[in-house]
């Protein structure tokens, strides 16, 4: 199977490729490549790159590992920043207030990703994410604080930068 014929693609791959690497030692790339290929997934090397990139994995002597199973936070607040930026310009449609609640549009089968980056990005103002296919709900502490960040994730969805906080 190719890189795009995996269904729902890079988040069905990514889920595999975290079960893979929680479940036993995965000591470099040609062996996760292995491991994928093994379960019909075929991905190419630099595809596979940004993937552990994405998904914050840590090369360790052992092999690569989970951040919280090294128990550290291998993400530091620009890297943060940056993956809400990223995920704001590749999967929000539309930003908007409701309530205490902020609801983000994204295309079908992007809403789990978009959510993602919105609870690792660890903003103050936010208490939770529900996904569902092509909506995320972001629950806040009040209708202020959601029109307020309401307004930031757009301004950073127009200008392509993380909001402020993160």
């Amino acid at each position: 199977m190719s890189d795009n014929q995996l269904g729902q693609g890079s988040t069905q791959r990514k889920d595999i490729i975290l079960q893979l690497v929680r479940s036993g030692t995965v000591r470099s790339q040609a062996e996760l490549r292995q491991a994928l290929r093994r379960r019909g997934i075929a991905v190419a090397q630099p595809t596979l790159s940004r993937d552990l990139r994405e998904l914050g994995l840590a090369k360790t002597p052992r092999g690569y590992v989970v951040p919280e199973a090294a128990g550290a936070q291998f993400a530091p607040g620009t890297v943060r920043e940056a993956k809400l930026a990223r995920a704001l310009r590749m999967f929000a449609l539309s930003v908007q207030a409701a309530g205490s609640l902020v609801v983000i549009r994204t295309p079908s089968a992007s809403a789990h990703p978009m959510a993602r980056a919105l609870d690792e990005a660890t903003l103050p103002s936010i208490a939770g994410t529900v996904a569902g296919d092509d909506t995320v709900f972001v629950a806040t502490p009040g209708e202020r604080v959601a029109r307020a960040l309401a307004r930031q994730l757009r301004a950073a969805l127009e200008q392509g930068h993380a909001p402020p906080g993160a």
